[in-house]
Order: C-alpha cells, then structure tokens, then sequence
C-alpha cells in the first residue's frame, strides 16, 4: 500500500521505518545530527509548503531518505494503520 505524505508525495508503507513529530523529534542533539547528515547526503526531501510538521524515515532500496511532511505525524500514522 501507499501512504500520501502530502504535496503529491506518496510513500510505499513496507518501505517506511518511522513517522516522527517534527517539533519533538528535533529537541536531541542526536536526531538534529542525523537530519543535518541527511540533508548534506542529498537524502533529506522537503515535501511541506507551510511549516514541517513530521518526518518520515524511508528504507528506499538500502538507502535511507527523510521526508519532511506538513501533515502531522498523529495524521500520518492513522492513515497508514488503516492499510494493516
């Protein structure tokens, strides 16, 4: 199944390892860090157009991409827990 992560962006759900709060997330150093990496490895994809609300960590094909949404992370999980 697909999940829609917002401005035109779908996402294949067995592909994706976590759907995380934007605001929450961003407190650790740690996870600031693996953004940041992600973003210089050309891996980070921005798909918000208002304010980023969520990221989704996606295995897309051995290769780990980050997809900054504007939908919120409550939203995203709910719509992919309707296609288990």
């Amino acid at each position: 199944m697909y999940l829609h992560i917002g401005n035109s962006f779908t996402l294949r759900t067995k592909d994706i390892i976590g759907i995380f709060d934007f605001d929450k997330a961003t407190v650790e150093k740690t996870t600031k860090a693996f953004l940041k990496r992600a973003e210089e490895e050309g891996n980070l994809i921005n798909t918000w157009e208002d304010f980023p609300k969520s990221f989704v960590i996606v295995n897309d094909r051995g290769e780990i991409k980050v997809f900054v949404s504007d939908i919120s992370s409550s939203s995203l999980l709910g719509r992919s827990e309707q296609y288990k």
